[in-house]
């Protein structure tokens, strides 16, 4: 009995076969979970909370899925961190990679069923996943340098991107969105000036793409509704000074003459603070915190138009985009940079108003007004959205594209085959099952769309055999179709990062001997 006592009294320990069992499985249930995601005709999930107000979520997002999932599995966790990567890194993709290393891991299973060390397996998939990945490289497009081509290039990846999300009805309208939005940002990949309001009402299709910026505020009474030629000054200050508060506020006085004093005395404060703010020659002034009345008049009286309580991203993104600096002291106006945009007006959106800023600085600004029925129909357009802008603006720095629809994967699977024949050795066993496991994308995507898998994937191989073919899964008639032909096109960023982030996360899985866990915390009783 004395070995058994080395862990504390609640902690176990799993050894060997067991443990890696439980991997395994915990690994293959999270796969199972997602894999009807994947595809054009992939399903979507409910996630209800059990938090307060038990706020639904409906999407059809892997990383959004898996993230808002409680999973005590140690394996199932380095999963839905491949899918948080994955998400970060290029923001498409987060269901493959699950599936692939769901896959993987199956195959593995039974190899190591059949008495095959987990190292040879491990070195198996390494060297497998290399030839994969040379295999994409010998098949990518680069239309970088042809403007006309690389833009269609684009809207295709935008279409594949939401073909397989809520937006898939209006893909056209909203991959020329995101392709419009993306192609503004000359380059970078930095999304923040790319604005996303979301207005419940209308439908997806009212959405639209506004150069500019609009702030989701109303714009104070008595003040001008329009300006042209506009200097803005961004600040986060208080300007709510000119009253004394009656709480909180510790005044001895001997007569009420005394606090009418002080606050006239506070006004005139208040008042030189505006005077500077009004040196700076704006004429419109934006606001982190409020603004009272008696300072709002004397901006209206000198005719700038003030917004006060904007939000603290709303205020970011206005300063990036306007040029300007949040500036939060007023004694030395040279030093401030102010923003400049060419013309600010209100518009309305549905019921609301909305302050709009148009000619601004940094070109590269832009603004999407999303539409939809509702609430949750809204965030997952926003979530679609914002995958396709990631992985656009990916390719617009990493301008290979490779065809879509499982034809990537069985590129890959055969120069794998190719390699498991000239492999001597147990690894081979390991090289064949890593192809295995990339058909099975394919596969996935068949029977999500209720078509007969294995006889699509037999039909695709063949066709793959010939030289150069293009052939893949088209879900639309059922049927093996030619993807140049049929406009889908995927990014080879994207794909190339599932291939890695999945091996990897297999292998890390793969590795695993014994899993130790913890003893939890006596809470002693307080009582």
């Amino acid at each position: 009995m004395a070995v058994e006592r080395l862990f504390k009294d609640e902690a176990t320990e799993e050894k060997g076969e067991r443990a890696r069992m439980a991997s395994f499985v915990g690994a293959m249930a999270i796969a199972d979970l997602v894999k009807t995601t994947l595809g054009p005709k992939g399903m979507d999930k409910i996630l209800q909370s059990t938090g307060r107000g038990h706020s639904v979520t409906v999407t059809n997002d892997g990383a959004t899925i898996l993230k808002s999932l409680h999973i005590d599995n140690p394996a199932a966790k380095v999963l839905i961190d491949i899918s948080k990567v994955q998400d970060d890194e290029v923001g498409d993709g987060t269901t493959s990679v699950v599936v692939l290393a769901g896959e993987l891991l199956r195959e593995a299973e039974k190899l190591v069923g059949s008495k095959i060390h987990p190292m040879t397996i491990i070195s198996g998939f390494r060297m497998a996943a290399d030839c994969a990945r040379k295999a994409l490289l010998d098949r990518v497009k680069d239309n970088k340098d042809d403007a006309e081509k690389f833009r269609s290039d684009l809207m295709r990846i935008a279409k594949t991107t939401l073909s397989s999300k809520i937006l898939s009805q209006d893909k056209e309208h909203f991959a020329k969105l995101a392709v419009d939005a993306v192609m503004r940002l000359k380059g970078s990949t930095n999304l923040e000036s790319i604005q996303i309001i979301k207005k419940a009402g209308g439908s997806l299709k009212d959405s639209f793409l506004d150069e500019g910026f609009i702030l989701d505020k109303k714009i104070g009474l008595g003040q001008p509704k329009r300006i042209e030629n506009a200097n803005i000054l961004v600040a986060n200050t208080a300007m709510d000074t000119d009253k004394v508060k009656i709480y909180g506020a510790r005044v001895r006085v001997d007569s009420m003459a005394k606090v009418a004093q002080i606050e006239g005395a506070e006004k005139e404060k208040m008042r030189e603070k505006v005077q500077k703010i009004i040196g700076h020659g704006i004429n419109c002034f934006v606001n982190r915190q409020l603004i009272y009345n008696f300072p709002e008049e004397l901006f209206a009286d000198a005719g700038i138009l003030a917004i006060e309580h904007a939000d603290f991203d709303g205020i970011e993104r206005l300063a990036l985009v306007t040029g300007g600096e949040i500036a939060s002291t007023f004694d030395n106006p040279e030093s401030v940079k102010l923003g400049h945009c060419k013309l600010i007006e209100e518009i309305m959106i549905g019921e609301d108003k909305l302050i709009h800023f148009s000619g601004v600085e940094m070109g590269q600004a832009c603004t999407i007004v999303l539409r939809g029925a509702s609430f949750h129909v809204l965030d997952e357009a926003e979530r679609s959205l914002h995958d396709a802008l990631c992985v656009l603006s990916q390719t617009v720095n990493d301008s290979r594209v490779l065809l879509g629809g499982g034809w990537p994967e069985m590129v890959m699977a055969k120069a794998v085959d190719e390699l498991a024949r000239k492999t001597p050795g147990k690894k081979s066993h390991a090289i064949e099952a890593f192809s295995r496991a990339l058909i099975a994308i394919p596969t996935t995507i068949a029977d999500n769309a209720g078509l007969d898998s294995a006889e699509l994937v037999a039909q695709l191989r063949a066709e793959h055999h010939k030289e150069d073919s293009n052939a893949g899964i088209d879900v639309i008639t059922g049927a093996v179709g030619d993807m140049s032909v049929l406009g889908i096109s995927e990014a080879f960023k994207v794909k190339q990062a599932v291939l890695l982030s999945a091996t990897e996360a297999a292998e890390m899985i793969l590795r695993v001997d014994e899993i130790i866990t913890c003893a939890p915390r006596r809470r002693e009783d307080r009582m």
